[in-house]
Formats: C-alpha cells, structure tokens, sequence
C-alpha cells in the first residue's frame, strides 16, 4: 500500500493538481493531507483518491466548508486530528502547530505521525512512532510531498516545480 502525503497548500490549485498527478503516477493507492487546505477545490483535486485530512491553523474559519467538501467528495475528515488504520497500521494525522493536538495522538503510540506546519521535510521517530512531514506546497523554498511504502516501510520524497 502507498500512501501519498502532502500537506501546507494554501490553495495553490494548480501545484497541487501536479502534485497529486504525480502521486497517481507513482502508485499512491491513498492521500493524506497534513493541513493548511484553504478551500474546498483543494479537497476535490485530492479527492481522485481515498483522502485523509486534518486542519490546519490556516483553516480555521473554513473547518465547515472544508467538512461539507469532504462529504461531498467522500473524504475523511479527522478535524484538528486524528487517526486511520489501514491493515494493522495505525496512522496518526495532525497539522502540528498545537502540542495540545500533536501530544495526544503521539502519547497513543501509532506506528506513524504525519504532520506539517514546518514547511519542511522530514523523516525521524519520536519514540516508537515514525514521524513524517512532507514539506510544503506553498511558501517554501522548495515544493514537495512524500510517499510512504507501508509494505517496505520506506519513505520518498518527491519535489514539485
């Protein structure tokens, strides 16, 4: 299972429909997006996939219109953050901008973290649990997402132009 993760778009419509175009491409059987959506067009373009999301701090006066865009797209929506499971994994979503949001999720020990907010890339473990950000699609010096190969529990990073 590959799940693509992307997160921090601010509504770039057009980087993020390339980014998602590649997920595809590269085999992305899921998206998860780490927050900072913006808007609803953003949920749609990557929704061509089962998507998982969370909030972001940008997204605050937008939670509803984000909610009904999931339902209407058929995405998940984990709010300020939550968690999935697919198989026996347990993947934990967060923006990452407010321990209060981050700690409980880390403290209940899923196998992986995924977060944003940095707008940096990054692969390391907080105790047994894997952390993974994918850096950023808006306001960074370099655009990028990742992919995650549950089955070789191996990550890439891909930059977007």
């Amino acid at each position: 299972m590959l799940i693509g993760i992307l997160s921090d778009t601010h509504d770039e419509i057009c980087r993020t429909r390339d980014a998602v175009r590649l997920l595809r491409a590269k085999g992305a059987n899921a998206i998860v997006h780490c927050g900072d959506i913006y808007g609803p067009e953003i949920i749609a373009e990557c929704a061509v996939l089962p998507l998982y999301f969370a909030f972001g701090n940008r997204d605050c006066d937008l939670a509803h219109i984000l909610q009904d865009a999931a339902s209407e797209h058929g995405a998940t929506c984990l709010g300020w953050g939550g968690e999935f499971t697919v198989g026996q994994t347990r993947i934990a979503v967060v923006h990452g901008h407010l321990t209060m949001d981050l700690r409980p999720l880390l403290d209940a020990k899923p196998d992986y973290l995924f977060s944003g907010h940095s707008h940096i890339p990054g692969d390391w473990y907080d105790g047994v649990t894997r952390r993974i950000n994918p850096g950023a699609l808006a306001e960074a010096d370099e655009y990028s997402v990742a992919i995650l190969d549950l089955d070789k529990a191996a990550v890439q990073f891909f930059l977007i132009h």
